[in-house]
């Protein structure tokens, strides 16, 4: 008896969790990483985001290796994990109008970058 009350409780749970990726954050992006106007310095970086909440892709020719997308608040962000070797990255960004906002802190590198992304 105890497993049909739980059951619909557990549907309810996976179906509020799972939800349908925002195409307008899906793929292709190029990453202004600039530090001064006139030295453009562009990477790209590649989102794929599953309907569980991960996110999968590239940041700066670097293979995400942990990653969470969520749409709340008005707003769609990721937030994820790359490295160089020698230490990880972590980098959160959301999507505003046509364009992405983010920062990435390396602190074995003792920095945090604000940038901005574009398709």
């Amino acid at each position: 008896m105890r497993l049909l009350v739980a059951l619909p409780l557990v549907m309810m749970i996976t179906q509020a969790t799972a939800a349908e990726p925002p195409a307008a954050i899906q793929g292709n992006w190029t990453v202004d990483l600039s530090a001064k106007p006139e030295e453009p310095y562009l990477k790209p970086m590649v989102l794929q985001l599953e309907a569980d909440g991960t996110v999968k892709g590239s940041f700066y020719e670097s293979e995400i290796l942990a990653g969470r997308w969520k749409t709340d608040r008005g707003r769609t962000c990721v937030s994820f994990r790359t490295t160089d070797g020698a230490g990880p990255y972590h980098t959160a960004a959301c999507l505003v109008g046509d364009h992405m906002e983010g920062q990435t802190w390396a602190e074995h590198r003792n920095f945090l970058f604000n940038w901005n992304a574009k398709r």
